[in-house]
């Protein structure tokens, strides 16, 4: 069931993207307007130091990629200082278009996603694979699992 609703929620997002931004008139709608951005540019390659879907991204180029996209939102380049934009939010409260934050190259915040929902995150995996979607509580996230950051959109 779950892999039907990633399905469906790449389909919305795919037909969102083909006819343009729409207004987000809420802060829940900002939310899920990230969260669709991510999944549009699920499929794309990895290549470090990438920013767009045409040449593929590494993980802090699909986060910076996403936010300007759906939000106007210019975010920093790097992970190591995306880690500081927004604010604090727990694991347990996570909404669509947190950043969450892991332990990848046995430092601190490494890499960097996007939560969609549903305990799931998209995010620019490492050379040789393609942007995806994950869940957050298989034992590898889980363990490696550094924080979260929300990002306020811009006023509604």
């Amino acid at each position: 069931m779950r892999h039907k609703f990633l399905s469906t929620c790449a389909f919305v997002a795919a037909l969102a993207g083909a006819h343009g931004p729409v207004r987000a008139e809420s802060v829940a709608d900002y939310r899920f307007d990230a969260a669709l951005q991510a999944l549009v540019n699920v499929g794309a390659r990895y290549h470090y130091g990438g920013s767009s879907p045409e040449t593929g991204f590494d993980c802090s180029g699909l986060v910076k990629h996403v936010y300007e996209h759906a939000w106007g939102l210019t975010l920093p380049r790097r992970t190591e200082d995306q880690r500081h934009v927004g604010r604090p939010v727990k694991r347990k409260d996570l909404q669509p278009g947190d950043l969450v934050f892991y332990n990848t190259r046995k430092r601190p915040y490494s890499h960097v996603g996007i939560y969609i929902g549903d305990g799931n995150f998209v995010h620019a995996p490492r050379p040789g694979y393609r942007v995806r979607v994950e869940n957050i509580d298989i034992p590898y996230w889980r363990a490696r699992y550094n924080g979260a950051r929300r990002l306020d959109p811009p006023a509604t």
